[in-house]
């Protein structure tokens, strides 16, 4: 599978702040409890801040109060790819964005969420845009 949109690291500091290039390109995590989208309940869909990309719903969104923004499933099953990531010794599940394969968070289940899917995606706020209104 290839990314949709595909940019050099200079074209994409270019586009982005070093946070958002830390986190989004350099797969880096924000810290807990500070991103702008860990307590929202505003309205609407949340965009990749790399592409633009629709990848999660507010109406999905959960208070996991793990410090990030929780997600009990992606806008669609295309929205979001899904990869091993082995790093800090341990195995778990990258969530990159489909359309540019910049890094989000990590997807863990079976954690007891009273969600429809017992999924957690967790994501950083910095790798989000939200775009209020109708979902």
């Amino acid at each position: 599978m290839t990314p949709k949109l595909e940019l050099s690291d200079d074209e994409w500091r270019k586009r982005l702040t070093p946070e958002e290039f830390a986190v989004l390109r350099q797969a880096g995590t924000e810290r807990p409890f500070t991103g702008e989208y860990t307590d929202t309940k505003t309205q609407g869909i949340y965009q990749c801040r790399a592409c633009g990309a629709e990848l999660f719903r507010s109406t999905e969104k959960f208070d996991s109060h793990c410090g990030w923004p929780s997600f009990f499933d992606p806008k669609s099953p295309n929205a979001v790819f899904l990869r091993t990531d082995y790093s800090l010794g341990m195995k778990r599940t990258e969530v990159l964005c489909a359309s540019c394969y910049s890094h989000l968070g990590h997807v863990f289940e079976g954690e007891g969420y009273p969600t429809p899917t017992d999924k957690r995606y967790c994501i950083n706020s910095i790798a989000l845009r939200l775009v209020p209104g109708a979902v």
